[in-house]
């Protein structure tokens, strides 16, 4: 766990699909609400399919980004980084959240929380999957980017309705070290 760190460069090295698949049954055995198992995958090797999920969402991260008023320089530089960490990994891993599985609840206040639950299985589910990951040698790094536009993300898969983008992970063999330092705990915490 103290090892494993955020990597966003890749050799050319293919991942391996029993390796892939590895990662997911990582995934499938994350703790789970109800153990109703919320999660969804997909998993894009193809170059092609990777730079054209890339570029649809670079468009949508574009708009957005003209919408903050940013300078064009500055956008084009945002969109282009982002389109090269997603077409440039080896292997990228798609995760979402259902919520076909999940109880519904009249009120308002515990839909809400059901829906948090799915989430934090899903995010536990993709732990397991980063730590594998560098358990492999692998790479790997969350991105939150399909947050920003879950209906980009489902429209150019062709996905399921109820398949709700959380994140994107890259995956590859790592062409950098990264080391980063944590907070010490102390000054997250309180004991009573």
């Amino acid at each position: 766990m103290r090892l494993r760190r955020s990597i966003r460069r890749y050799t050319d090295q293919a991942v391996p699909r029993d390796v892939l698949e590895r990662l997911l049954e990582a995934a499938r055995w994350g703790p789970s609400a109800h153990n109703r198992q919320p999660w969804r995958f997909a998993v894009i090797t193809d170059p092609a399919r990777r730079a054209a999920l890339a570029q649809a969402m670079g468009k949508r991260f574009r708009r957005d980004l003209q919408a903050d008023g940013l300078p064009p320089e500055a956008i084009a530089q945002q969109v282009q980084r982002s389109i090269d960490r997603i077409s440039t990994a080896p292997a990228i891993l798609l995760v979402f959240v259902s919520m076909a599985d999940m109880d519904q609840y009249p009120d308002e206040h515990r839909q809400t929380a059901e829906r948090t639950m799915a989430v934090q299985s899903v995010a536990l589910a993709a732990q397991n999957v980063l730590l594998l990951a560098h358990a492999e040698g692998l790479g790997a790094c969350w991105l939150c980017a399909p947050l920003f536009c879950p209906d980009v993300v489902r429209a150019e898969l062709g996905l399921p309705a109820d398949w709700e983008a959380q994140a994107l992970i890259t995956i590859g063999y790592p062409a950098e070290d990264h080391i980063r330092d944590r907070e010490p705990i102390e000054t997250k915490t309180k004991w009573f």
